[in-house]
């Protein structure tokens, strides 16, 4: 398969509605789409990405009429997160519609539901002329892709097209919260924080994850964010072990030396750097990345979230 590259929107759209896939940028990383009611399109977003089939995708929409497209019911909770938020780096999980079919939603009776705070995305969703699935567009449990070359290291000749947009702006996935509860779980940290969706419903929690429990979101059950090397967490008792070459991701200079380094102005650069430089790493044939622990407030929880997770393997 020849992976077709184009910065247009109108001529990625094609290939959704032609059956196939197509990369295309947002504020939070790359996704790889495929229209949500077509099982064949989305199967071949599965085996491109190499991705467990009980990992359950996000649909994509243009706008907020196209919800309704997707899902059984907007309960009141629902209503006001998007009334609030959309677009946004948030998605929610609803009740899915009978007509969405089971390989999008991990054989759940729920889907998630998000309209992307990005100007090109939101132009290739409304031309795809329906709502389209879409992971992220890197092989499953590498880190995610925040620019359309890492698209292309990943899956040039695995995928039909990649729209070809600006470097992603948040870095991050999207926050997800599930509305099918009587309070609302935060089921993967984000961009939009815990506080801000707090400020819409005061009851909104983190969701604490059961083993036993199918997930209703991605990020919950398999390897995810991994670059090749180790990741370590570097808090301040921590003390740097030997390796042949190792590097450094954080706010603050460390004492020691490293390799590779990077130093970012805020926690949000942090948190918009982050994976890039897994992928800089793996390109430089590092064997460990130290990342320096931040609180766990704001985009910090997501941040950290990420970086555990990614260590954990």
């Amino acid at each position: 398969m020849k992976t077709i590259l184009t910065t247009s929107a109108k001529e990625a759209a094609e290939f959704i509605k032609r059956g196939g896939n197509a990369a295309f940028p947002t504020e939070t990383v790359y996704g790889l789409g495929a229209n949500v009611f077509d099982e064949n399109a989305i199967a071949k977003v599965f085996v491109a990405k190499q991705r467990p089939a009980d990992n359950p995708l996000i649909a994509h929409v243009g706008s907020v009429e196209q919800i309704k497209l997707l899902v059984s019911e907007i309960n009141e909770t629902a209503q006001k997160f998007i009334e609030a938020f959309f677009p946004a780096p948030l998605t929610l999980v609803l009740p899915k519609a009978e007509r969405v079919p089971l390989i999008a939603t991990a054989k759940l009776e729920t889907i998630g539901v998000r309209m992307p705070k990005n100007d090109l995305a939101l132009e290739f969703l409304n031309y795809c002329e329906t709502p389209v699935v879409a992971p992220s567009a890197n092989l499953s449990g590498k880190p995610s892709p925040t620019t359309w070359q890492a698209v292309f290291e990943d899956l040039n000749g695995q995928v039909d097209c990649i729209l070809q947009g600006e470097a992603t702006v948040i870095g991050l996935e999207s926050t997800v919260l599930d509305c099918t509860t009587e309070i609302p779980l935060v089921l993967r940290a984000g961009a939009i924080t815990l506080e801000q969706l707090r400020k819409i419903e005061p009851k909104t929690k983190l969701y604490q994850n059961k083993k036993d429990e199918k997930p209703k979101s991605p990020g919950l059950k398999h390897r995810h964010y991994s670059p090749r090397a180790k990741v370590i967490i570097l808090s301040s008792k921590f003390k740097v072990q030997s390796s042949r070459s190792k590097a450094f991701i954080g706010l603050n200079l460390p004492d020691e030396e490293f390799d590779l380094i990077k130093i970012c102005a805020s926690i949000e650069d942090y948190a918009h750097s982050l994976f890039a430089f897994f992928r800089e790493c793996d390109g430089e044939n590092i064997e460990t990345i130290y990342c320096q622990k931040i609180a766990e407030t704001g985009i910090g929880l997501a941040l950290m979230d990420r970086i555990k997770r990614a260590a954990e393997n």
